[in-house]
């Protein structure tokens, strides 16, 4: 488990560090104290790539495109 803070990583680290956590978690070889702090890691590592997933989509989704599908720019995502 690294000392990073969650905050701090980018997504492919937290993915990395989550992907971890889980096969550790899965073999049941952890005692039951760690078992809890790694669940409580894995459950922030979670949060944050959800987090981080999201603002990307919304990156994505406010590129405009002109009628051949070739980038114009971006627009806000919400309009208003």
């Amino acid at each position: 488990m690294s000392d990073k803070p969650v905050e701090q990583m980018s997504f492919e680290e937290a993915m990395a560090e989550l992907e971890k956590l889980v096969v550790q978690l899965e073999k049941g070889e952890v005692p039951l104290e760690e078992s809890i702090t790694l669940y409580e890691r894995g459950e922030a590592l979670k949060a944050h790539c959800e987090k981080k997933l999201k603002a990307a989509e919304e990156k994505v989704a406010t590129i405009t495109t002109d009628a051949s599908g070739n980038p114009t720019g971006t627009a806000p995502l919400d309009p208003q």
